[in-house]
């Protein structure tokens, strides 16, 4: 991101705050009084969380919260994940506001869902998915990047920005069918540290088939990593 738009997503930021700080605002959602929340006590209520019951690994729903057939029959390289949501309305218009319409009090509400207790266990480094560089020119922030921040504090880890990337750009894995995702983003990351014996904490949006956490996790096991989780905001669910 250049110097212009980091400054200027930080300033529509901190407006943002202080608007909401000194104005009453409507809810995102249905327009409901919210005081200074994105949304309404209702709507807050309505948003669908995962049960504690899923793989302790992939976030799946899983009897007992056991390891899914699909971890035990082929491992990812990542070693666990924690969701907060399901990806289903009216969260995913929450996600989509952030992602599509730059909509930056989002990321505000959803970065302090995830940096809600129980917190995980403080890493060394956290990182966020980082995006595209044609994609994040286009967008002009990382959406995974303003969700780590407050989880970052929270924790008080060091947040890596810049010495993980994306050295491609890749067909959009939305636009995929799910079999095809692995396939379009391997080899998309570069790592530019050594993190022989650090843990990495991982910080995205969205997880779906899990192939862009599992490509990045398998980059910086490859740099040293000893461990790597993820922390997302939703789960999609294959339904």
């Amino acid at each position: 991101m250049s110097i212009v738009a980091t400054a200027a997503a930080k300033l529509e930021k901190a407006l943002r705050g202080a608007a909401s700080r000194l104005l009453p605002q409507d809810c995102f959602l249905c327009a409901a009084p919210a005081g200074d929340s994105l949304l309404c006590p209702a709507c807050i209520a309505s948003l669908p969380r995962l049960t504690p019951e899923r793989c302790p690994v992939c976030a799946l729903p899983t009897p007992g919260a056991t390891v899914c057939g699909g971890c035990l029959k082929r491992p990812p390289h990542f070693d666990a994940t924690q969701a907060v949501f399901r990806y289903a309305f009216p969260l995913d218009s929450l996600i989509q506001s952030l992602k599509y319409v730059h909509r930056l009090a989002s990321a505000d509400f959803l970065g302090r869902a995830l940096a809600t207790p129980p917190l995980p266990v403080r890493p060394d480094l956290i990182l966020a998915v980082p995006l595209a560089p044609a994609r994040l020119a286009e967008r002009g922030f990382n959406q995974a990047l303003e969700l780590a921040r407050p989880l970052a504090h929270a924790l008080g880890a060091p947040l890596e920005i810049r010495r993980i990337h994306r050295r491609r750009n890749t067909t959009p894995q939305a636009s995929l069918p799910w079999k095809e995702r692995q396939q379009n983003i391997r080899h998309a990351f570069e790592c530019d540290i050594d993190l022989t014996g650090r843990s990495v904490l991982v910080v995205d949006d969205v997880m779906t088939t899990g192939a862009t956490l599992d490509e990045l996790a398998r980059t910086l096991k490859a740099h040293g990593a000893v461990r790597v989780e993820n922390h997302v905001v939703a789960r999609a669910l294959k339904e």
